[in-house]
């Protein structure tokens, strides 16, 4: 899963960015509302989740969700306030936001505000993901193989599940370091091998071909 946070102050940001980095999320940070709009006008689609602070420089946050929700994205709105006014609330919720978190809050409740947006069925966000004898569950974290527990590092976790999310079509590897990776991060097709070879270790046996390499172009998962 990938999670933009868009929030002008930077100590926040970062801390969000890293605590929910440790919990296996690929996390984008953008502190200026302007550019948030400008990102998200163009690669909304790259996101499983936003959370968006109400007041930013450049460009309101309530303004951002509005113009979001007219072009019809779906994508679900965490929103951030120093506002804890019932009206402010009703505002935000009414501007297109699926959920609304006064400042300050414990990180323990983002969490699980974070995961319940994420697992919300009018979302489509299915939470088990199967192929053959493997199972992963985006809730618990957990990946099995025959009923045997997987353990995978978070990067193997998140291109696993988006090559679940995504069966029988082919993903370049631009698509998989989009996906798994902050647009900060210095990647490269190597890295992306590299953590494919290291998954199929783990999830795949000698006579079995789950993640096909797409020469040239990338992988496939087959079902």
């Amino acid at each position: 899963m990938r999670i933009l946070i868009v929030e002008d102050q930077q100590k926040l940001a970062d801390s969000i960015k890293k605590g929910l980095e440790q919990k296996g999320y690929a996390v984008d940070v953008i502190y200026d509302g302007g550019q948030a709009m400008r990102r998200l006008e163009h690669d909304h689609h790259q996101y499983d989740l936003l959370i968006l602070d109400r007041m930013l420089p450049n460009l309101d946050g309530m303004i951002i969700c509005q113009t979001l929700r007219k072009m019809n994205v779906s994508l679900p709105i965490l929103m951030l306030t120093a506002k804890d006014a019932i009206e402010d609330r009703v505002q935000g919720l009414d501007a297109g936001a699926d959920d609304y978190l006064v400042k300050p809050f414990a990180f323990d409740e983002l969490v699980a505000r974070v995961s319940a947006l994420l697992r919300r069925p009018n979302q489509s966000i299915i939470t088990e993901l199967k192929v053959g004898d493997i199972v992963l569950d985006t809730v618990k974290h957990l990946v099995t193989k025959d009923k045997k527990r997987v353990d995978l590092t978070s990067k193997e976790f998140a291109i696993l599940e988006y090559c679940l999310r995504n069966p029988n079509q082919v993903l370049t590897r631009d698509q998989i370091m989009q996906h798994v990776w902050d647009f900060s991060a210095e990647s490269s097709s190597n890295v992306v091998d590299a953590h494919i070879k290291n998954l199929r270790k783990k999830i795949q046996k000698k006579n079995e071909a789950i993640i096909e390499t797409v020469h040239g172009i990338g992988y496939r998962l087959n079902r």
